[in-house]
């Protein structure tokens, strides 16, 4: 389904217009010659790369940063780091490196002990936020054949035969968060999942992971804006929920994100002729079309509160901007979005390594502008409850360097690529 408002001619003068300029190298700490976040138009020595390197090269630069920033920190069963492994272990396929599969194994192969236990992984919790490192684990057994990786993944796959459901089957995001959805859970939990069901042979594994993209759809779209809300109570009991229809109030840019990238993480594994493939594709072009429309026509970036960019207090954060950009290249590379779609995916990529990008000093990187973290209600007892307001979004803190945007990041560079060939 293509987007009206998006048509093939813009790719032309697109590439006329951002491949043309001269490179010139940034002084440490600086963007293009100026000190910290940049702000000039972006420079693009010849067609393919983007300030003076390719965005594979992107991808290793930041890689590269991030594992030496890492290097003494202690391992721990974390939904970031599982993003940020599985980015090491798919950049290790386009650019081979011979650090990046070792990283991966001391980052989370060695909390698996030799009977697929998993250190830190308390599975009474019921958080699909759990399960996002299970990707990474696969992985590990395909390119290790370490029988521990495939038990451990097997121990975290049965998880979902028990997860606490909403009545019409969602999945709860947590079993402290009683009766709720959120965009967030479809990634940690949709892509593993559709993994596992062909890995182990489970075939009807396919049809529940279609099952709570269908879900979240129903629940948290709301057509007015083409966006999604950040999250759904099926009580409507919470205090953030519409007393209606139980939805939060704002579109929260980083669970938009997940959910973007869920749905493309799950076309990777949905055999073609799967009933369900016509459906979530079509969620998948509804999002993108959405989310263009708030795309800043100046930096190309998306905003903390999407719809809300001229509101005093936004801001161009990174974390929603590199996963919106990621799938839109991951879209338009597997087939599953029109290529009207390339000049916003080529605006993210520019803008991100523009305005967000600093050199800290030779060979090392950051990404600045990252939302640390956002939820709805409370994290744990007696903590600030998490109203959903825009208030709320924009208060939480903002840090540089968060995994949950380095990695989507590395993972743009990597789908961008092959659609920026001269």
């Amino acid at each position: 389904m293509n987007n009206p408002g998006l048509c093939l001619p813009l790719l032309l003068g697109w590439f006329c217009t951002c491949f043309a300029s001269p490179a010139s190298p940034a002084a440490p700490g600086q963007v293009n010659g100026t000190p910290g976040v940049g702000t000039g138009p972006a420079i693009m020595a010849v067609p393919g790369q983007v300030n003076g390197a390719t965005p594979l090269e992107w991808s290793a630069r930041l890689a590269d940063s991030e594992m030496a920033r890492r290097a003494a920190v202690t391992p721990k069963w974390d939904y970031s780091m599982g993003l940020f492994t599985l980015a090491l272990l798919k950049l290790d396929q386009a650019a081979p490196d011979p650090r990046y599969l070792p990283f991966a194994e001391k980052a989370v192969g060695s909390l698996i002990a030799p009977d697929g236990s998993i250190h830190g992984y308390k599975p009474e919790e019921y958080q699909l936020d759990a399960l996002n490192p299970g990707k990474t684990l696969l992985v590990l057994w395909q390119r290790t054949q370490e029988e521990r990786y495939r038990q451990a993944a097997a121990l975290l796959y049965q998880q979902l035969d028990r997860q606490p459901r909403t009545p019409d089957g969602g999945f709860w995001h947590k079993q402290r968060y009683t009766n709720q959805m959120w965009l967030d859970g479809i990634y940690m939990a949709a892509p593993f999942a559709a993994e596992c069901a062909r890995q182990f042979g489970r075939p009807a594994g396919l049809d529940e992971v279609a099952r709570q993209i269908h879900l979240i759809d129903v629940h948290t779209y709301d057509p007015a804006t083409g966006l999604f809300y950040h999250g759904w109570d099926a009580s409507r009991s919470q205090a953030w929920a519409n007393p209606v229809t139980g939805t939060s109030s704002n579109f929260w840019g980083r669970a938009i994100g997940w959910y973007a990238l869920a749905m493309v993480d799950v076309l990777d594994v949905f055999p073609t002729n799967h009933p369900a493939r016509p459906a979530i594709r079509a969620t998948f072009d509804k999002l993108c079309a959405g989310v263009v429309k708030y795309q800043d026509a100046h930096s190309g970036l998306w905003c903390q509160v999407v719809d809300q960019g001229g509101r005093p207090g936004n801001y161009q954060e990174a974390t929603v901007s590199a996963m919106l950009t990621c799938a839109l290249a991951k879209g338009i590379r597997q087939g599953n979005l029109s290529r009207d779609y390339l000049p916003a995916a080529e605006k993210g990529y520019r803008g991100l390594i523009q305005n967000l990008v600093t050199s800290d000093r030779p060979g090392q990187w950051s990404l600045q502008k990252c939302c640390s973290v956002a939820g709805l209600g409370s994290a744990a007892p007696n903590s600030r409850y998490r109203d959903g307001s825009f208030d709320y979004y924009v208060s939480e803190p903002v840090v540089k360097n968060d995994l949950k945007g380095v990695g989507p990041l590395i993972l743009a560079g990597i789908e961008l690529q092959p659609l920026l060939k001269p």
